[in-house]
């Protein structure tokens, strides 16, 4: 087995007096696209965060490469659902502001990758547009390109398609799928919907009502195969899977989702 890139050791949290995460231990290799997937409010968005280094574990210890994570880093870019771009930036302005801590970068070199990304996300024609002039799935793409430009070795993805409409998710799915084996990133992305975990993952960890402990890891690599075209939610192994995720969670919520 690869060694771990990202490692959970007997990490637990919890807030005051309630218990968020139970006793921890995971590893995710480098580049791999690991899907958290419970029922809402579980903990899977508070494990997501002590990767980021937003939150610290009551015990335990994560590490990223070896390294103890003890706070936030440019290799590890957060994605939210909310829209987090800045409405006084353009689309470049914004891409462009991901990369405020490269001192190792020259004005051509940023401007080089501000244009990589515009691209990437298929917005080169948007560079001048402002926030509020774009939809919502664009300004998760400017989202995404920005944490991209910044640097980040590990995007961390917390339900970014949330608020989205279904045909537009889709399509942004696809292309994250795209945009990860290209970049060749490794993605922790939480969410609560079966379907688009199966779709998205190499790998689902299923988590538990809280506090959070692992249920199951699943190989959707294995099941589903590396590639992921949009036609692969139309066949029998896709069902298969999503139902038998499906009837585990329900059977952890008592069918309530």
């Amino acid at each position: 087995m690869d060694p771990a890139y990202i490692g959970f050791e007997n990490v637990t949290k919890s807030f005051g007096t309630v218990p968020v995460v139970s006793s921890t231990n995971l590893s995710i290799t480098r580049y791999s696209f690991v899907v958290f997937l419970g029922p809402s409010g579980c903990g899977k968005t508070t494990l997501m965060r002590m990767v980021g280094g937003l939150d610290s574990p009551s015990s335990g210890t994560i590490r990223l490469d070896g390294e103890i994570v003890s706070a936030p880093d440019r290799r590890r870019g957060m994605v939210f659902q909310s829209y987090s771009s800045f409405p006084w930036l353009t689309v470049e302005g914004n891409i462009n502001f991901g990369m405020r801590y490269r001192n190792d970068l020259s004005v051509e070199e940023r401007a080089a990758r501000v244009t990589h990304y515009l691209r990437l996300i298929g917005m080169d024609d948007f560079r001048t547009s402002y926030p509020n002039r774009i939809s919502g799935g664009m300004r998760q793409r400017v989202a995404i390109a920005r944490t991209l430009a910044a640097g980040s070795d590990v995007l961390l993805m917390d339900e970014p398609f949330g608020a989205l409409d279904a045909l537009t998710r889709e399509r942004l799915q696809v292309e994250l799928r795209q945009i990860q084996r290209e970049e060749r990133k490794t993605i922790i992305f939480v969410t609560h919907d079966v379907e688009e975990a199966v779709f998205l993952a190499d790998r689902i960890i299923l988590f538990s009502a809280r506090p959070a402990r692992i249920l199951r890891d699943i190989d959707v690599a294995a099941v589903l195969g590396p590639e992921r075209p949009l036609e692969a939610r139309e066949g029998e192994a896709f069902f298969r899977l999503r139902n038998e995720v499906l009837h585990m969670i329900r059977n952890e919520t008592g069918g309530q989702r």
